[in-house]
């Protein structure tokens, strides 16, 4: 047999998308009822501690093969106690509390780094706890993922856990930038993020896989720059700054179809936002 991959029993993918949840709630400017559910379900209960196996995966990798299969094999035999039972019942509840403040289409849409290594960690789970014949080959193909997961060298690998498989799909710099950002948001320290940034942002995190809806999303955002930036620098009185606005409304440009949205596009909106902030204070 063969053991089906389920994103509402996966118990890692509900713990990234419950982080991804507040996140974007947060950004929203509104309390998030998927800060309570994490605690609820993830906090001194069996969801948590097969959470930890998924967190322990999630941090190891650059490893020799013979690390990475004893690591595999440890997770696995530590699995074989979890109650399992208990487990369901939580996952079911779980799902049932996600769906009375969400729209769970909606919420599982995104798309996750490292999927497939959790499916093949969720399917080894499984097929570990249990009695029937599954598919060696299956099996097989599943730990391979996993090794080969465990063995790459990855070393912009961040140890924060509820962030690792948040952003760690971004590139380099935009990856810096949206840890800087979000983590300094939480702190307290970006309370005045003006309501584009925030925009932004919420989309880089709805966004991870780069996908065509991202470029739409950014070329709104240039036609929507252009116009305000028209607008308010027909309020500047200063002859000199009139100019530098023109200039930087010339340069900000559309993505067309070959092309792909790059940090430096998205961190350049987040600055043309900060300079239309400082227009409008200027015409005041």
């Amino acid at each position: 047999m063969s053991i089906k991959h389920s994103k509402f029993k996966n118990t890692g993918i509900l713990f990234e998308l419950l982080v991804r949840q507040i996140t974007a709630d947060t950004l929203d400017g509104k309390d998030s009822p998927a800060r309570k559910i994490l605690k609820d379900y993830f906090v001194k209960t069996e969801l948590g501690r097969e959470y930890k196996l998924y967190e322990t995966l999630s941090k190891k990798t650059n490893l020799t093969e013979t690390k990475a299969n004893v690591i595999l094999d440890t997770l696995l035999e530590s699995s074989i106690n979890l109650n399992r039972g208990v487990l369901r019942r939580q996952k079911y509840n779980l799902i049932n509390e996600i769906k009375n403040h969400y729209d769970i289409t909606k919420f599982f849409r995104h798309k996750l780094p490292y999927y497939k290594v959790q499916a093949s960690f969720y399917r080894l789970i499984e097929s570990t706890s249990s009695n029937k014949d599954v598919n060696p080959t299956h099996t097989i193909d599943h730990k391979l993922t996993i090794l080969e997961y465990l063995i790459t060298p990855n070393k912009d690998k961040k140890q924060d856990p509820t962030l690792i498989n948040e952003y760690s799909g971004y590139d380099k710099d935009l990856r810096i930038l949206t840890y800087k950002v979000l983590l300094e948001k939480f702190n307290g320290k970006y309370s005045n993020l003006n309501k584009g940034q925030k925009t932004i942002l919420k989309e880089l995190i709805n966004s991870i896989d780069n996908s065509p809806r991202l470029k739409e999303f950014y070329n709104s955002q240039v036609k929507e720059i252009q116009t305000e930036l028209s607008a308010l620098n027909k309020g500047v009185k200063d002859e000199t700054t009139k100019i530098k606005v023109n200039e930087v409304k010339n340069i900000i440009y559309e993505l067309d179809k070959s092309s792909r949205v790059k940090d430096d596009d998205l961190i350049n909106l987040l600055q043309y936002y900060d300079l239309i902030e400082e227009l409008k204070v200027a015409n005041v």
